[in-house]
């Protein structure tokens, strides 16, 4: 069975620890083995790529490295840093909520 994390893809993340801290930018996928999630804009390595037909010439390529889900808190929808709970909505649903403000999070 796989976890449940607080941030999925589409959210806006806050990096909270490494390198990165205090950057923030929007979850481009998240991977549940791993517990990793790839954030656009966060974290660029540097890949050298061989010649090929998409770049004859080669080179080096800036590209995003994932980072782990527990250096990252989401940014609810006042902009705020905030840790998520669950609760249920009027039709019984699921939803995550931000525990600083008790606003639903989309």
């Amino acid at each position: 069975m796989q976890a449940k994390f607080h941030i999925k893809k589409g959210d806006t993340v806050k990096v909270i620890a490494g390198n990165e801290r205090g950057s923030e930018g929007k979850v481009l996928r998240v991977d549940a083995k791993k517990q990793r999630a790839l954030v656009e804009g966060v974290n660029m390595v540097s890949k050298h790529t061989k010649p090929n037909a998409a770049s004859p010439q080669g080179g080096i390529v800036k590209k995003e490295a994932s980072i782990h889900v527990s250096n990252l808190m989401l940014i609810d929808p006042k902009g705020n840093p905030t840790r998520t709970g669950r609760k249920q909505d009027s039709d019984n649903k699921m939803v995550r909520n931000s525990k600083k403000t008790g606003e639903v999070i989309k």
